[in-house]
């Protein structure tokens, strides 16, 4: 029964890949559609993020009330009902209203999914976890390719994976039983979680680290991931083609880097991933920066990539031995909310700086989030060394 649960999880986390990175890739088919400018897809993913962030500041409290499977199923059954939303909507604001949901939803199944694996699995499922988002965030783009391309409506596409989404709710509901056991996949037992409000989780050592190292690195995998083409396009004079490419082998590369730091993580621990993963991204950076061939940038983009991999599943896998199981949840909500901020509020920022002043800023930007994440992360430790 408990070796059943590991792969359950592993589908929800493919469940939350999915959604991610479809608005991006139907989009071009939907603003003339929806008869409204390209740039209001920001407007979308600002509402979805709004709703990360609400969510995955509730989650530790929702948690507490429902346990984890049934959060697990409320919020996969809450993205599903917003995908269908999306299906059947024919004008703009419909979609705005259908994006609450889904933002509510997965902020909750996120933090909730990644402090039960932190407590009851080992390092080496978490960067597995994290390597299932990343197939699903590459899935639901062939899908949506696949009905553009046999000509069909960007709804039919949404319609695809909101069933495949219906479908894991049913899987998961009937999986209830099986989160029963919290110590499935675990050699000791867990704490009691401590009911914290915002303020104590602010006032815990390390707290305030943890939330900042948090935010900038998923500021900086974000703008990379956004702003890369454009960067290797407006500053490097790589052809867009290429440059599209090679922006999604950065992608690629957190999924397979993520898939082969679960065999690292069996030799490292987890401080020693994040600063493998830190030096990795600084040579990426830095091959950015040096003048040379266009294949030196493009290179530098890939290592970004690599080194991004092992950081995001690390930091939470260690936030138990940091905070302490009975705390890590309300923790481990703080930090998906920061995220959620730094995916907001950096990569529209880097935007600014690239239209008012010049894209060839993009190296620097990424260098100036690396440093600080790092001494964030060395204060983390510092603070919270327990080994």
């Amino acid at each position: 029964m408990v070796q059943l649960l590991l792969p359950i999880i592993y589908i929800s986390f493919i469940s939350l890949g999915l959604p991610d990175s479809l608005l991006g890739s139907a989009w071009p088919s939907m603003y003339p559609a929806l008869g409204v400018p390209v740039s209001y897809a920001g407007l979308i993913s600002m509402i979805i993020s709004f709703g990360t962030i609400v969510s995955s500041l509730n989650s530790d409290r929702l948690t507490r009330a429902l346990g984890t499977g049934k959060v697990t199923v409320l919020s996969v059954a809450m993205t599903a009902a917003a995908l269908f939303g999306f299906s059947v909507s024919t004008q703009f604001w419909m979609l705005c209203l259908w994006a609450v949901p889904y933002g509510l939803g997965a902020g909750s199944v996120d933090a909730a999914l990644n402090n039960y694996v932190a407590l009851h699995y080992k390092s080496r499922h978490m960067s597995w976890l994290h390597c299932m988002w990343g197939i699903g965030t590459m899935i639901s783009p062939m899908v949506m390719g696949r009905v553009l391309a046999g000509g069909g409506p960007w709804t039919s596409g949404y319609r695809c994976i909101a069933l495949f989404q219906i479908l894991l709710s049913a899987v998961l509901f009937f999986s209830l039983p099986l989160w029963q056991s919290r110590t499935a996949g675990t050699d000791t037992e867990t704490a009691s979680p401590q009911v914290l409000s915002l303020g104590q989780v602010f006032r815990l050592p390390g707290a305030r680290e943890v939330m900042l190292c948090f935010f900038c690195y998923c500021a900086l995998e974000t703008t990379a991931g956004l702003w890369a083409s454009s960067y290797l396009t407006l500053t490097k004079g790589v052809a867009a083609g290429t440059a599209a490419s090679f922006a999604s082998l950065f992608y690629i590369g957190i999924t397979a880097g993520r898939a082969a730091c679960g065999f690292l993580t069996l030799k490292f621990n987890d401080t020693q991933m994040i600063r493998m993963g830190q030096c990795i991204l600084a040579a990426g950076v830095l091959a950015l920066l040096l003048p040379g061939p266009q294949m030196l940038a493009l290179c530098g983009l890939v290592l970004v990539g690599l080194g991004c991999a092992p950081i995001y599943p690390s930091i939470i896998h260690s936030t138990p031995e940091h905070f302490g199981a009975d705390r890590s949840q309300a923790v481990i909500g703080i930090q998906m909310a920061s995220a959620y901020v730094g995916n907001l509020a950096m990569p529209p920022l880097f935007g600014l700086l690239a239209n008012n002043i010049t894209p060839a800023l993009f190296p620097f930007y990424l260098l100036a989030l690396l440093v600080f994440m790092v001494f964030m992360h060395e204060q983390l430790v510092r603070k919270t060394s327990r080994c």
